[in-house]
Parts: structure tokens; C-alpha cells; sequence
């Protein structure tokens, strides 16, 4: 801490029990809100000096703060925006006045009073009741916008809140496109449901995962990497459209685009394919797009990325070769000879679907900017998926790209159990051998299929990559509250 900033703390304790001493609570109860200062504006744009007669009552955070003898301005800011206040000795009388004074940038105070239009033409509010509601014991930062250090915004987020009127409305965005998400699906007739957390094992996706312990059942629990298996138990059970949103956990790497918990949609539906889920995606995102942004045009780093239906399709191996100039057709030998020299690492010994998805990942899904559906993947990749009706070494999958990042994965769902059964065999093969991201064996999901489910058509979407796209925001972390961070040594 500098000396600066210590003594800026000092001065406010100072303050506090100042405010004691002088019987004023510094930290009331409640307030009677009544009014916020976006509506008000909007509200009193056409008022003149004379003062409006209705009386307001607004709540909020000093923002900025000038004295002129026996005025004062000031701009408090709520959960709308800021507004202007104007206080006077005489309206307000010696010790609410002296009180007005000796408020600080960052108090949030209740004010009550009437509308008029400033000299300079600004509506404000003359304060004729003023209320200290909590006193603020650390200044806030006065050149925030300046600031280049991303992981003080990230760290103290509350801050980055207050200061930061851009950040809110990214946040308040996010909140929107989660409620029209929801509101899309339920229109569809689909049900939404909670599912466990906490799994015996992991399942539903490959990736690594959070471990721990439950002390009174003494066994080792997982932080869920996905919420699939739970959820198609219900299709089984007879809920034939369901979904949920929530948080997932992947001990992995973290990037702009990864996170080690994240928010993901996932929704189940009985009696539709991967074709059947690709229509539902597309209109469900391009109605969300249309609704949040006024327009299907969207900037996103400096690309302007048209979800204008239809959506551009392509196979896997069809993007290998655009994109990449990568011809998978040419057997599998000779493929992992391309591999190596493209510096795919272990091409020669892992399995040859890993090194079509590695080389995908390098050579295709960077590349893909406007809306893509990437179709029919290696078998091998997606135990989860059904066989391809007219290739059995493929699966009938699609994923959707868009600014190279991988917005949503999708199958026509296995449901035939000795199938799934085999796959997972083959994951736990993969799994002795070290791959620690294979899928489980999960007898008790195998045991639902057992009993029957339909066919079923699976779907999730990366909500805070979503929100990215919507919000032209560079980094995941810009739209999660609070990001995880190193512990600041």
C-alpha cells in the first residue's frame, strides 16, 4: 500500500468518527427508494429552471463532487446511471449542509427533493432531505479508465463496477441473453432442471477434473465437466425436452476464451437428430442476436460477424481441406506422416481421430469467422455420439464456430446401449494408458439406456462465449463476474 493511499484511509476512519461523535449513523438500515436517475432524466427532460413539483427520492454512490461557498453539486450514480444533485446552506439548513460537505467520493447517500434544469443546462435534482446511507473507507481509484492492468479490474471487480459504467452494461447484457435463452425454451416446451454437481465419476465431455472428498460418505466426489449423462437419464424417464444451465468445472488451461468454470447450456431433445438440434441452434441464436443487438450484424474484434441464416456447413473433412489443405482421405498412415510434418505432437501414436480433431484445431477452427457448423466427426472422439448413418467411422455431431472459438457442440445422442458400452471400453483403454480427459465407465448410465431411450437430439452452447461474441468482449474473463485469479503473492 503507499503512503498516499494509507493516508487517504487514515482520513477517512477520521471521518467515521467524526460521524459517531456527532451521533450520525453512518451506516442506517434501509431507504425508501422511489425513483432512479435514468427514468427521472428521461422523464425531466423538458424542464426548465422552475422546479418540477413532484418530489423524488433517489438512492446512490457519489461519483463527483464540487463547492461553490454555499452550494454544492454533486453526481450520485445507482443501478440506472448518475444523476446531478445540487445542495444550498439555506434549504438544507447549517449541520445537513456541513454534512453534504464533508462527504466523500464513493458515500452513498439518499437524497429527496425537486427536478430542474441548471444554468448549463443540466437536469438535476435540488436537495431539500439528504441521508448518509454508508460511508466509504477507501477511495475509489480517479483515473480507472486509464488503467492497463486487467487483473486489478478482474480482482476487484466491485471497482470495475463502480467506475466503470461499460463493464455494467456487458454484465447487464449477459443477465439478458441467459433470460431470452430461457425464454426461447420454454416457448419450445422444454422443461428446465438441476442435475447434480457432485459426480461418483466424471462423464458427459473429455477433460480433466476438479477432484474432492465427502467426509461423512467417505468417498471421493468430481466437480461435474458436463451435465449430459444426468440429463439424458431423464429423457429415459420420460421428460423428452429438458435443459439446463449452470456451471461446469475443467481443470484445464486457461485463456481468453477458457476459464476453469464456465456457464453451459445444455438441452435434450427426444425424437430429433443432429439436423433436427442445428435448426433449433440457429434460431434460437439468431433470434437472441436480433432481440439483444438490434441487428443479426455483430462486431467482434474487428470483424463484423453476420448471423444472417442459413449458416455456412461444411464436414470435417470437407473444412481439412479449405482450410487447411489437409486431404484425410488419403489412409491413415500417410495422414499421421502429414501430421508430423505439420508438428502435430505424437502423431504417430495417438489415435488417428485425435490427430483429424489436433489438426482441426490447428488449421481449420481459427480460421472460421462468420457462422459455421462443422459436421461429422472421427467416432473416436465422440463416445457419447451416435455412428454416422451412412459412415460408421464417423459421428453424427456438428459443432458451431464463429470468430474461431467454438460456440456450441451437438449429437444426434448413442442410444443403443451394448454400442455405448463398447465405447466406453475403448475410453477405459485410453484412460489406463494415461488419458486422464477419457470418458469414465458409467454402469448405472448404461443400465438408464438399457431401459430404453428415444431418439435424441443434444445441444451445448458455451454461454459466457456466447456473451463474448454479443458484447465485442476480448477476454471470457470480461464476462464473468469473478474470474479465476493467481493469489497475489
Amino acid at each position: 500500500m503507499s503512503e498516499e493511499l494509507n493516508e487517504l484511509l487514515k482520513v477517512r476512519r477520521s471521518k467515521l468518527d467524526d460521524l459517531k461523535a456527532k451521533k450520525i449513523e453512518p451506516y442506517p438500515y434501509s431507504y425508501d427508494q422511489k425513483h432512479f436517475a435514468a427514468p427521472i432524466l428521461e422523464k425531466y427532460k423538458d424542464v426548465g429552471a422552475d422546479e418540477a413539483p413532484e418530489e423524488v427520492s433517489l438512492a446512490g454512490r457519489i461519483m463527483t463532487k464540487r463547492g461553490h461557498g454555499k452550494a454544492s453539486f454533486a453526481h450520485i450514480q445507482d443501478a440506472s446511471g448518475k444523476i446531478q444533485i445540487y445542495g444550498k446552506l439555506d434549504v438544507l439548513g447549517k449541520e445537513t449542509f456541513e454534512l453534504f460537505e464533508k462527504l466523500d467520493i464513493g458515500d452513498i447517500i439518499g437524497v429527496k427533493g425537486k427536478v430542474f434544469r441548471t444554468k448549463k443546462g443540466e437536469i438535476t435534482v435540488k436537495i431539500e432531505k439528504l441521508v448518509l446511507l454508508c460511508k466509504s473507507l477507501h477511495p475509489l481509484p480517479e483515473k480507472w479508465h486509464g488503467l492497463q492492468d486487467k487483473e486489478l479490474r478482474y480482482r476487484e471487480r466491485y471497482v470495475d463496477l463502480i467506475v466503470n459504467p461499460d463493464v455494467k452494461e456487458v454484465f447487464k447484457k449477459r443477465c439478458r441473453i441467459v433470460s431470452l435463452v430461457r425464454r426461447y425454451l420454454d416457448e419450445q416446451g422444454f422443461l428446465e432442471v438441476e442435475t447434480p454437481v457432485l459426480h461418483t465419476m466424471p462423464g458427459g465431455a473429455t477433460a480433466k477434473p476438479f477432484e474432492t472428498y465427502h467426509n461423512s460418505l467417505d468417498m471421493d466426489l468430481f466437480m461435474r465437466i458436463a451435465l449430459e449423462l444426468h440429463l439424458k437419464r431423464l429423457i429415459v424417464g420420460g421428460l423428452e425436452r429438458v435443459y439446463e444451465i449452470g456451471r461446469v468445472f475443467r481443470n484445464e488451461g486457461m485463456s481468453y476464451k477458457h476459464n476453469p468454470e464456465y456457464t453451459m447450456l445444455e438441452l435434450y431433445k427426444a425424437y430429433a437428430d443432429y439436423e433436427d438440434v442445428m435448426k433449433l441452434t440457429e434460431e434460437m441464436i439468431t433470434s437472441i442476436v436480433k432481440e439483444v443487438n438490434g441487428s443479426l450484424k455483430v462486431e467482434f474484434r474487428g470483424e463484423v460477424i453476420d448471423f444472417t441464416p442459413p449458416w455456412k456447413k461444411l464436414t470435417l473433412s470437407q473444412a481439412l481441406k479449405e482450410h487447411g489443405g489437409i486431404d484425410i482421405g488419403v489412409g491413415e498412415g500417410e495422414l499421421r506422416k502429414v501430421a508430423k510434418k505439420k508438428g502435430i505432437e505424437g502423431a504417430e501414436e495417438i489415435g488417428i481421430g485425435k490427430v483429424i480433431n489436433l489438426l482441426y484445431d490447428k488449421f481449420v477452427e481459427p480460421d472460421l469467422i462468420q457462422p459455421t457448423f462443422i459436421t461429422d466427426h472421427p467416432v473416436e472422439t465422440t463416445p457419447l455420439a451416435k455412428r454416422h448413418r451412412k459412415d460408421k467411422n464417423l459421428v453424427e455431431r456438428f459443432e458451431l464456430i464463429v470468430a474461431g472459438i467454438e460456440i456450441a457442440n451437438a449429437f444426434s445422442e448413442l442410444n443403443d446401449p451394448i454400442d455405448q458400452k463398447g465405447r466406453f471400453e475403448e475410453q477405459q483403454k485410453l484412460r489406463q494408458a494415461g488419458d486422464q480427459e477419457a470418458e469414465s465407465m458409467d454402469e448405472d448410465f448404461l443400465r438408464a439406456l438399457e431401459y430404453g431411450m428415444p431418439p435424441t437430439g443434444g445441444l451445448g452452447i458455451g454461454i459466457d462465449r456466447l456473451v463474448m461474441l454479443l458484447t465485442n468482449s476480448q477476454s471470457i474473463r470480461d464476462v464473468i463476474f469473478f474470474p479465476h485469479m493467481r493469489p497475489i503473492a
